[in-house]
């Protein structure tokens, strides 16, 4: 049991077998419920099946991105995190007993979310719950385990075991949410390449009164924990957050008991320091992936898909975007608007988001973790030049925070043929502006729009017209118009409005053939 907050638990009701399903989301965690919810949203109804029946304890994910943050504002639950959750944008980074740098993950003013809010996973898992009990186009049914599947040309057999019953479904699509051990996965013979990490780490959700600031502390080789490093952030409820490098060797059954908890704690604190602790944890972590994220009909998101070290918070910031990329294309696919081409943009996509994270999180671990005297004598000297030399500090990496990828070789997206100086490039995801006394991304309509400045005009397609700081971030002129996807990417953009090259941008950027 948590001290700070009591876990909801929800009811057992079993779902009818038939009729069969458009879309089954296995597993309700923070990606599959953004599936759903997402999917909801664009009129597609959603069966969620999740073993469980409560949601996950301990902080878990803990750090929410920007561009996270505004996924989850369109489907109803943004505001709520970041009023609930601590904003935050400044990190700072320590070695030894001194301050290496500080960065500011969002320099610029005129953004309707923050940089970074840190909320408990359960917290978030509850909001997103409550959402899809109120979509009724979300069914939600816990107890339900997936014990066996069977994909087919035009569908997926799924075998279902509840507390009263086995049974079987019949579903157009299914969509694989069911965590790093996923049993979807499993049960198809598929796995993870890519690289296991050794060393552990513990994680302390301790609850006190302190006065730190909101911001990312991270240490490397602190006073109160030689050798190691140590990363502390600030959660709701006075709930802290620290993670405690241990090394190889350290046992995860000792190093979880209190006896050897608290003295790290009150190590880093002081001895009279007042805490208690919430939730502990021993963690080892992989950086890999699936080769494919589609298997025909059951499309595999977030860690069933792909891991990653939790140094920047790319974790469940990547799968929640997973299932927003995902989202429209399959909702497009159902209703007959593009073909089934469109999902293996899904794949091309968020497989090169996934290796993007990959590579971050890998050089995260090798920095926070040198594998050799050498590599150590190197990041310490980087250390130490940081706290004079500008040069330095882009060096130091104690996880490169979580920024949306940009599909630069997507086959949605259609090439400049005009000169930009600035803004987003086809593939890359909308910047926010202030836009006639609301937001530009609140207004961006569920399907394509064209986004313009007053010169141009929508023609067939709904049109948002730029002004002030939006001029500005979109590099727009007279005549400037971008077409941007459902998920609020740029898929073209161009000087002047042509009919004709809009139309042509469109089918590219729902795969549908040229003629």
């Amino acid at each position: 049991m948590l001290k700070t907050y009591q876990a909801p638990e929800y009811a057992y009701e079993r779902c009818a077998a038939d009729p069969r399903r458009p879309v089954v989301v296995i597993g309700a965690g923070p990606v599959g419920l953004t599936a759903a919810l997402d999917l909801a949203r664009r009129g597609v109804p959603v069966l969620v099946l999740d073993d469980n029946n409560r949601v996950s304890l301990g902080s878990r994910a803990v750090c929410y991105a920007k561009r996270t943050l505004e996924l989850l504002d369109r489907l109803g639950v943004g505001e709520s995190m970041a009023e609930r959750g601590v904003r935050w944008q400044v990190g700072k980074v320590f070695h030894g007993e001194g301050l290496a740098y500080q960065f500011d993950l969002l320099p610029q003013a005129h953004h309707k979310m923050p940089a970074m809010v840190n909320l408990q996973q359960y917290h978030l898992e509850e909001a997103l719950v409550d959402a899809c009990m109120r979509e009724p186009l979300v069914a939600l049914h816990w107890k339900h385990k997936l014990v066996a599947l069977t994909p087919k040309p035009d569908g997926v057999t799924l075998k279902v075991q509840t507390p009263d019953a086995e049974f079987e479904i019949e579903a157009d699509w299914v969509i694989a949410c069911d965590g790093a051990n996923s049993d979807t996965r499993a049960m198809m013979g598929l796995d993870f390449d890519g690289q296991v990490f050794h060393d552990r780490f513990l994680i302390a959700d301790v609850v006190m009164q302190a006065d730190f600031p909101a911001e990312r502390w991270f240490w490397f080789d602190p006073p109160f924990h030689r050798g190691q490093s140590v990363l502390l952030h600030k959660q709701c409820d006075k709930v802290w957050r620290i993670d405690f490098q241990l090394g190889r060797d350290a046992d995860p059954v000792e190093e979880k008991k209190p006896e050897r908890v608290i003295p790290r704690i009150q190590a880093m604190l002081g001895p009279d320091a007042e805490f208690e602790l919430e939730w502990v944890s021993v963690y080892q972590f992989a950086c890999r992936r699936m080769a494919k994220f589609r298997h025909g009909r059951v499309l595999f998101a977030g860690d069933s898909a792909h891991q990653v070290s939790p140094f920047g918070a790319r974790g469940a910031n990547s799968g929640m975007q997973d299932a927003e990329n995902l989202a429209w294309k399959l909702a497009a696919v159902i209703e007959g608007r593009a073909p089934e081409a469109l999902l293996d943009s899904y794949e091309a996509e968020r497989t090169a988001a996934a290796d993007d994270n990959i590579l971050n999180s890998t050089r995260s671990t090798d920095f926070i973790s040198p594998k050799s005297r050498a590599s150590l004598r190197l990041r310490d000297a980087v250390l130490q030049l940081a706290r004079s030399e500008p040069f330095a500090r882009p060096l130091v990496n104690s996880g490169r925070l979580s920024m949306p990828t940009p599909y630069r070789d997507s086959p949605l997206n259609t090439p400049d043929e005009d000169a930009f100086e600035g803004g987003p490039a086809p593939g890359s995801p909308c910047p926010d502006a202030p836009l006639a006394g609301g937001w530009l991304l609140e207004q961006l309509d569920a399907g394509f729009t064209l986004l313009a400045d007053q010169a141009a005009t929508g023609g067939e397609l709904p049109a948002l017209a730029l002004d002030g700081v939006g001029l500005e971030r979109y590099d727009a002129r007279p005549g400037t118009c971008y077409l941007i996807r459902p998920d609020r990417v740029v898929a073209a953009r161009w000087r002047s409005y042509d009919p004709g090259k809009v139309r042509a941008a469109l089918r590219k950027a729902q795969a549908c053939p040229s003629n």
